[in-house]
């Protein structure tokens, strides 16, 4: 997935399914007929949509980089928890999220799907909307200021 971007919105349904908006669908096309990999993110509380050829080079960077030891273990089964691979429908582009990470991410019905680089992010809409707040904007300004140097 070359750098897909956006944010989208629409509903899940009481069996945790969610269908794509058929401009996010139409941009996941290359990767539709694959597998994708649904989990947990890891410093937000919403989930992470991989296509499954990107999720394993996510693997290989973290297994390259974690080595042995309890904590790596630890680390990676936390990393993994919830894991599961699942299908994007081609025709409809529905998509079934396991009913724990549903509940994980606290989905009620209104769900942001924000495509930020590899991957989606899956959202709680109100739990988007208040991680978005939570940032002041005079951090968001210093960090911008600092990432995108400012004074250069």
């Amino acid at each position: 997935m070359t750098s897909i971007v956006g944010q989208y919105e629409c509903k899940a349904d009481a069996k945790g399914r969610i269908n794509l908006p058929t401009s996010l669908k139409n941009k996941l096309f290359p990767y539709i007929k694959d597998e994708f990999v649904i989990k947990r993110a890891v410093f937000k509380t919403c989930l992470e949509l991989h296509p499954r050829v990107k999720f394993d080079e996510v693997m290989q960077k973290v297994m390259k980089k974690g080595g042995r030891g309890k904590q790596f273990e630890l680390f990676l089964m936390r990393f993994t928890a919830g894991l599961k691979e699942v299908p994007v429908d081609e025709d409809t582009g529905r998509l079934q999220i396991p009913k724990n990470l549903f509940e994980y991410a606290g989905i009620k019905k209104e769900v942001v799907l924000n495509a930020s680089h590899d991957k989606i992010e899956i959202w709680d809409k109100a739990q988007y909307e208040a991680t978005l707040e939570s940032m002041s904007d005079e951090d968001y300004e210093a960090l911008a200021e600092n990432i995108f140097d400012v004074d250069e």
